[in-house]
């Protein structure tokens, strides 16, 4: 990674997208609930905790320069907007591969806040998959030959409720997916400060 923009460095592109993340507390409560699925399912491909995110916009392979358009409008995006409320809740997964906790709270402003990202994106000349905003955390992978254990583990986090939690970020994050076999890598290119409710001002 290049140490002054947290771009890949000697890389002409990179796989990016935009996100919201949830704070260590909130973390360490999922991981907390998901202690015995880690120690009983060790060949899964867990994320690390770390990396755990809410993507608003999958922008895929961009070209660098492309990404550095985005600073600016992402920033002034996140400065005009307050803060929003989640809790994570429950699991479940996709087509038995894909582990993922559930979201709750304000998903109506969060589909809004995803659409903005979007038209930004789109303003700033960069085609990307329009994909529709499922919002979730992912959690892990498994492999082909064991769907079992996804489903099992979502099973296990059907009670699981988590305590709410802002969203204090915005977050241009780039990830190393589909470059070698190991676990999915993410790291932050930028993050930008919502506005901070109590210096007042307007907020859509």
């Amino acid at each position: 990674m290049h140490p002054e923009n947290g771009l890949p460095e000697n890389s002409p592109t990179t796989r990016v997208f935009v996100a919201l993340a949830p704070p260590d507390p909130a973390k360490d409560e999922l991981a907390r609930a998901l202690g015995p699925a880690y120690a009983a399912y060790p060949r899964m491909r867990w994320n690390r905790i770390e990396d755990w995110h809410l993507t608003l916009a999958f922008l895929g392979e961009q070209p660098v320069a492309a990404v550095d358009l985005l600073r600016a409008p992402l920033a002034e995006l996140a400065a005009s907007r307050a803060p929003l409320s989640f809790a994570l809740t429950g699991g479940g997964h996709f087509d038995e591969r894909v582990l993922w906790s559930g979201i709750e709270g304000d998903l109506e402003a969060l589909q809004l806040l995803a659409e903005e990202v979007r038209a930004l994106v789109r303003e700033a000349g960069i085609a990307f998959p329009e994909r529709r905003l499922r919002p979730h955390l992912t959690l892990a992978r498994t492999r082909r030959d064991d769907p079992a254990s996804v489903v099992e583990v979502a099973a296990s986090l059907s009670g699981f409720a988590g305590t709410a939690w802002r969203a204090a970020r915005l977050h241009l994050v780039a990830s190393n997916f589909g470059r070698g076999p190991g676990p999915i890598r993410y790291r932050d290119v930028a993050s930008w400060a919502f506005r901070d409710p109590a210096a007042g001002g307007h907020s859509r």
